[in-house]
């Protein structure tokens, strides 16, 4: 039985992706440490009133990345309050999106709904975009930004010379957010693809094509526009330390660091498609010359741009998977051209297979969440969801019973994964230090008036910025150097690990967050339910303090 692809709905897809990852992405189960940057300069913004300039929680200035970021975090504040699902609402819209736009994409070079749905599918079930669309940090704007402006260069490859204007505004005004995003990768990726349209020989693009100067000029207001206020605000010096960050600390000469990088560049690459890759490996040279004969051009475009994703990553001083995340569409796109055209649905055995080992993993994941949440107290909403993860299980567990629409249950059952891990995570992490604190401040009308000094890990000093929001003065002490200037501070909040390295003993002492220490996460749950849990939360869990001056 072949796909049905009219079932294929990319915004079915989009809405999907939304709702399982949501519950994961909108509470701090897990908190990346970059996310700090942006939530504190976001929360700083809304204090100051001034909107360009980015900060630390420190108070000091930091130009190491464009201002779009930063804006789309303050944006959630400014409609929802300081909070996290605020912090990191537009990321996980933007991961949503991104689905929609392979889609669109698939579609602009093909008009076949078939690869345009399994691209959609592959795009969703992609772990480093649902990874990205639950933090608030760059990656998941620039893959939202590149996609879109693949678009604009999937018209050109379809129209040629006689492609219409809306291709051109499409990549320019793309290419000058994605800059306004992430900075010169942008730039690298996008100059990139307009080279190879340029010199490739099946369907050359004249230099006049491209050179469309209206879209050309707004993008360069666009593009530039931060770079040009901060340089009137602040001076050259803030170039340097953009240039640094983007050049400067990121890039290696080291042979055998650039060839380790590249290699794990390239496995990861393949492991970001799993199961996908593992699809139409028979007779996948036909099927490889039949693309190259159907769409040389955007055979070499995908080409190219992975092999210049790959070499950025290889010559990153320190990779992350998240690099390679700008062009994951392109590369969904081509694979679900490659698995259409080697008729990859047809062969049964190999998608029911991966999608039994998915569903077997989905069933582990809720038994140890349903023991979890049976050990401690009882939340509707948690059992709520899992009411509906059970009822989208049973529905794919039916599928895989009548080997059907198993694509679809592929990407569903990968999405399934994260809505039922974040019903054990919700036990764990939450509520985070932020909301701890925040629930203390407003039981105990802690008063607003002055600075608090926080001493610790700045992760946390981040979530317990948005706990706090607006109304307090949290600033950031230096981690080396914070016993010179405490007695500038009448309060404190600090680690547990920092109470015995400075004197309190004028100060009054109250716990204000407690959470799982992740070292002793096992003996933890194997005390749930029983009566030391407290006790052992009490001598095992990571504390902090409020110190005010008696």
């Amino acid at each position: 039985m072949s796909l049905k692809v009219s079932e294929i709905n990319p915004w079915v897809v989009m809405a999907v992706f939304t709702v399982l990852v949501g519950p994961f992405a909108l509470s701090f189960h897990m908190h990346y440490p970059d996310e700090m940057y942006y939530t504190d300069a976001a929360v700083k913004m809304l204090q100051n009133g001034d909107y360009l300039t980015t900060y630390l929680g420190s108070g000091e200035l930091r130009f190491k990345k464009p201002i779009l970021t930063y804006w789309t975090v303050l944006a959630g504040f400014k409609i929802f309050g300081v909070n996290p699902l605020a912090s990191r609402f537009f990321f996980l819209l933007a991961g949503a999106v991104t689905v929609g736009m392979t889609y669109l994409l698939s579609k602009t070079l093909f008009a076949d709904r078939k690869i345009a749905g399994i691209s959609a599918l592959i795009m969703a079930a992609n772990p480093v975009l649902i990874f990205s669309a639950t933090r608030s940090i760059p990656d998941v704007l620039l893959v939202l930004t590149m996609t879109s402006s693949a678009i604009g260069f999937a018209g050109l490859i379809k129209f040629g010379n006689a492609t219409p204007k809306k291709y051109l505004w499409t990549l320019y005004i793309s290419l000058a957010l994605a800059f306004e995003v992430k900075g010169l990768p942008a730039a690298a990726l996008g100059g990139l693809g307009m080279f190879v349209l340029l010199i490739n020989p099946w369907q050359r693009i004249h230099w006049k094509t491209l050179f469309y100067l209206p879209a050309i000029v707004l993008s360069t207001v666009i593009g530039l526009f931060w770079f040009a206020a901060m340089w009137k605000i602040h001076g050259p010096t803030f170039l340097d330390s953009f240039l640094y960050d983007q050049v400067g600390t990121r890039v290696t000469s080291r042979a055998l660091l650039i060839f380790q990088n590249g290699l794990l560049a390239l496995l990861l690459l393949n492991v970001m498609f799993v199961p996908w890759v593992f699809f139409g490996w028979k007779k996948s040279k036909e099927t490889v010359q039949k693309l190259w004969n159907q769409n040389p051009t955007f055979f070499i475009f995908a080409l190219f741009w992975t092999l210049a994703i790959l070499g950025m990553g290889a010559l990153t001083s320190k990779f992350y998977e998240r690099y390679l995340l700008p062009v994951a569409p392109v590369i969904a796109v081509w694979i679900a051209w490659f698995l259409v055209e080697a008729k990859f649905e047809i062969k049964k055995h190999g998608l029911k297979l991966a999608l039994g080992v998915l569903l077997g993993l989905n069933f582990i994941v809720l038994l140890f969440s349903a023991w979890i949440n049976f050990q401690m107290n009882f939340e509707i909403l948690i059992w709520v969801q899992f009411l509906a993860g059970i009822i989208i299980f049973g529905y794919l567990f039916w599928l895989f019973i009548l080997g059907e629409k198993l694509p679809k249950a592929i990407s569903y059952s990968l999405l399934l994964l994260f809505f039922f891990i974040s019903t054990a995570t919700y036990r764990i992490s939450l509520p985070d230090q932020g909301q701890q604190v925040k629930i203390f401040a407003t039981e105990n009308q802690l008063s607003s008036d002055g600075k608090i000094g926080f001493i610790g890990n700045l992760h946390t000093s981040s979530k317990i910025r948005i706990g706090l929001g607006t109304s307090y003065d949290f600033v950031d002490l230096p981690p080396l150097t914070f016993r010179e200037v405490i007695n500038d501070y009448d309060r404190l909040i600090l680690e547990d690990k920092y109470l015995d390295s400075i004197d309190h003993s004028n100060f009054k002492k109250r716990v204000v967050a407690t959470n799982w220490s992740s070292r002793h996460i096992p003996d933890l749950l194997l005390s749930l339910g029983k009566p030391e849990f407290d006790s052992l939360m009490q001598n095992y869990g990571k504390k902090y303090y409020l110190l005010e001056v008696k």
